[in-house]
């Protein structure tokens, strides 16, 4: 015997009575475990806003110290200048006061010394 017409009475009364073996599924909504939770998140951001705050103002400090360090470098050439026209200028006063070329300087001009000592005068600092 075939079991043929069986099985499609049996596949015809399923479908009109319904399955007495199949129960109703009720489906489970899974949730999946996050990587990272709403709070760590929170954190990072957090904690990442603090960094590039903090990151600006250190770019920011150091390129206001890079800034003076080059005003006070040009500053300092600028006194060195000076100060070496200044001994230039010290060593042309001396050599302008040279008792022995103020006297040449006299006679050229017709004046006449008369046994007399030429010194060179000094400054008094009170």
């Amino acid at each position: 015997m075939s079991s043929a017409p069986v099985k499609n009475w049996q596949q015809s009364w399923e479908q009109t009575h319904g399955s007495p073996e199949k129960k109703k599924q009720v489906k489970v909504k899974i949730h999946k475990k996050r990587w990272v939770t709403t709070g760590e998140k929170i954190l990072y951001t957090l904690f990442s806003g603090v960094m590039v705050v903090g990151l600006y103002f250190t770019v920011s400090f150091s390129n206001t110290t890079d800034s003076l360090n080059r005003d006070l470098q040009s500053l300092e050439q600028n006194v060195d200048k000076q100060q070496e026209i200044n001994s230039n200028l010290e060593y042309k006063v001396e050599e302008l006061s040279n008792p022995d070329r103020i006297l040449d300087i006299a006679k050229d001009n017709g004046l006449k010394i008369q046994n007399a000592e030429v010194k060179q005068a000094t400054k008094i600092s009170n």
